[in-house]
């Protein structure tokens, strides 16, 4: 019980003198590279729905950098234009430790957003694997040459559904149309996720997208997968042939996620997320769900993590340029 010698009004004001001293404090400790991580949770952004691969990944790293950092990580999903709203608000926060994000690609945009390398700096590269070419139709093709000779006999009716325009899974179809001479067209979604349901009730009737969503969908039979898209089968899909293996030469396609943060962060905190995501891409618990999705971990510097994304948006740029693909 206050003395009673204290007024009420009295009580209020020193309350709030004594919270005004506290905030510059704590706003000081957030800023503090000496206190980092431990001034306040760290945000981890995602720019695509829950759901999907990059959402699923994300979340299983968070809560290890959490374990390893003890400070709460808390995911943000941001979906919307392909990832670009998540690109825009983490190249605007500050660079301090404390806002991460998960940069999936090969990504190509007809406005370019905050890119790596430029707005954003790269932390690590967390993981790399295939995509898998999937149907939810009833009857659909038996096999990848039948569902070309189908796509060709009647061009209008096949279509595939991807997480987003200019995504790794919009290119991975464009390309797909290039080594197959097909034009299915693409139906984008904000997330792979949203775009499992669709083509697991066949309102689309292709989906290439990650191959976490989708696997157990595929496992219980809702969906028929035709094809990997990278040069390799994946121990969690033995019987499914890539897309080399199912006639389409040369084709070879795989999609990444690296984590970066605002530009101008201290070399000593890339350092460190560097050396803790690193270890997180080779924990067992990371390693299990990788596996399952055929990806494999990242390692190396978070320069490396920045020639990696660099010499990937070449390629694909290329791509896009001689098949005049439109990712507006």
């Amino acid at each position: 019980m206050p003395p009673p010698f204290l007024s009420r009004r009295a009580l209020v004001a020193a309350a709030a003198a004594a919270a005004a001293l506290c905030l510059p404090a704590a706003a000081s400790a957030a800023g503090d590279p000496a206190a980092w991580p431990h001034a306040k949770p760290i945000t981890w952004m995602v720019g695509f729905a829950p759901g999907g691969t990059v959402d699923v990944l994300t979340r299983m790293a968070a809560r290890k950098l959490g374990e390893k950092t003890g400070q709460p990580v808390v995911v943000d999903n941001r979906p919307g234009a392909s990832g670009a709203i998540a690109l825009q608000a983490a190249a605007r926060a500050a660079p301090d430790g404390y806002t991460l994000i998960t940069v999936p690609g090969p990504v190509l945009y007809a406005t370019q957003p905050p890119e790596v390398g430029k707005e954003l700096a790269a932390v690590a590269l967390l993981a790399q694997g295939p995509m898998v070419l999937v149907s939810g139709l009833p009857r659909p093709p038996a096999t990848v040459p039948d569902l070309v000779q189908a796509m060709k006999k009647d061009p209008g009716a096949w279509s595939y559904a991807s997480s987003g325009n200019g995504t790794s899974q919009h290119l991975a179809g464009e390309l797909f149309n290039v080594a197959a001479g097909t034009a299915m067209a693409h139906v984008p979604y904000k997330g792979g996720g949203q775009a499992v349901v669709d083509v697991v009730g066949g309102q689309v009737p292709l989906g290439l997208l990650g191959v976490t969503p989708v696997l157990p969908q595929i496992q219980s039979g809702k969906l028929k997968a035709y094809a990997v898209t990278t040069r390799f089968r994946i121990e969690s899909l033995p019987n499914v042939p890539t897309l080399e293996e199912a006639g389409l030469k040369g084709y070879d396609a795989a999609q990444w996620y690296v984590v970066a943060a605002p530009k101008g962060l201290p070399a000593a905190q890339v350092r460190q997320l560097n050396a803790w995501l690193n270890e997180i891409a080779a924990s067992d618990d990371l390693k299990a769900a990788l596996s399952a999705s055929g990806s494999v971990a990242g390692q190396g510097s978070a320069a490396d993590a920045q020639q990696f994304v660099e010499a990937e948006q070449r390629k694909w740029k290329a791509l896009a340029k001689t098949s005049h693909l439109d990712i507006r």
